[in-house]
């Protein structure tokens, strides 16, 4: 089979290689599938730089999501076990964790519906607890993570206020159905927000970029409010002055969605059922802005570590349906 593999680390372009490989055979408790459709998420550009806090060994294929057929032809979705990642034409993962795929979201999209969605969820509903009516500041709102917040936030009930770069983002959150959308390039995200609110600020904010961005969410957070830290793809880690916080009666929350994967599965399960729910009723719907194949996946991992996309690169595999096996 085909696979794209890291020998050694860097930036995507240089460090992945597609090569023959032989197909992962299945440990204990795991299952192959057959990758219908891959995800690329941003740990995988970190998985490639080496920079994230799993480290597989070398070499390794990327790929941390995706829409799969198992053997007897479930079509369900899966983080594949590493170092044999999604970016390939089969994988293997462990049998308990495979979730159904919905039946109204095609493979591309239901292969974008697992990290972001649920990370979306637990970040909304789990830790900022939010409440129809409230406000919602979504950074990044046209990118993969931000735009499956803007869907939720919206499906909630929420006034939602997403933030993008560029005139093209700003359309894409304006289609996402963003009440107000700010361009940062150009305007002043505090003060619009305030401006917006008059004066009350956000009630919840919703940040997987870090760096300026969290310090935005802080000096317009509402009384009461939280801020959720869902990583740092702008590179710069924040340094929060909890005397600020403490002024302004607000929360930092954290949120890393792997620790519900292995500290509460039973809510991953509800989570997903949940998920399936707003899919059928049309609430959400994966962003996928391109559909790549197999030999373009480097160039689709640069692309997502640039920061330059909007909404998910799906990789498809182009595989003869009685493929699998």
């Amino acid at each position: 089979m085909q696979a794209w593999r890291v020998h050694t680390t860097g930036e995507p372009r240089e460090a992945m290689r597609l090569e023959e490989v032989p197909e992962p055979v299945p440990g204990e408790g795991e299952v192959r599938l057959r990758v219908l459709a891959a995800n690329v998420n941003f740990p995988d550009a970190l998985l490639v730089r080496g920079q994230y806090q799993i480290r597989p060994p070398l070499p390794f294929t990327p790929g941390v999501e995706i829409c799969g057929l198992t053997e007897d032809g479930r079509r369900v979705i899966a983080n594949p076990s590493l170092p044999h990642g999604g970016l390939a034409e089969y994988v293997t993962a462990p049998a308990r964790a495979l979730l159904p795929a919905p039946d109204a979201l095609d493979d591309a999209e239901a292969a974008a519906l697992h990290i972001g969605y649920q990370t979306g969820w637990f970040g909304l509903h789990r830790r900022a607890r939010l409440q129809r009516g409230e406000t919602l500041l979504v950074h990044a709102a046209a990118g993969g993570v931000g735009s499956a917040a803007v869907q939720l936030g919206k499906a909630a009930g929420a006034t939602v206020i997403g933030v993008v770069g560029g005139k093209a983002k700003a359309r894409t959150a304006e289609e996402l159905g963003c009440d107000l959308v700010i361009d940062r390039t150009t305007e002043d995200v505090v003060a619009r927000v305030k401006e917006f609110t008059g004066g009350h600020g956000a009630d919840v904010a919703y940040d997987p970029v870090g760096g300026d961005a969290y310090t935005a969410s802080a000096k317009c957070a509402a009384f009461e409010g939280r801020i959720v830290v869902v990583g740092f793809a702008g590179g710069t880690v924040p340094a929060p002055a909890l005397n600020h916080a403490l002024i302004k009666n607000y929360s930092v929350l954290g949120l890393h969605w792997g620790l519900y994967a292995a500290k509460d599965p039973a809510a991953v399960l509800a989570c997903h059922d949940e998920l399936t729910r707003l899919a059928a009723d049309g609430a959400i719907k994966p962003l996928v802005s391109e559909r790549v194949p197999l030999d373009r996946a480097a160039d689709a991992v640069q692309r997502v570590a640039d920061g330059t996309t909007t909404g998910r690169l799906v990789v498809v595999p182009s595989q003869d349906p009685g493929a699998a096996r």
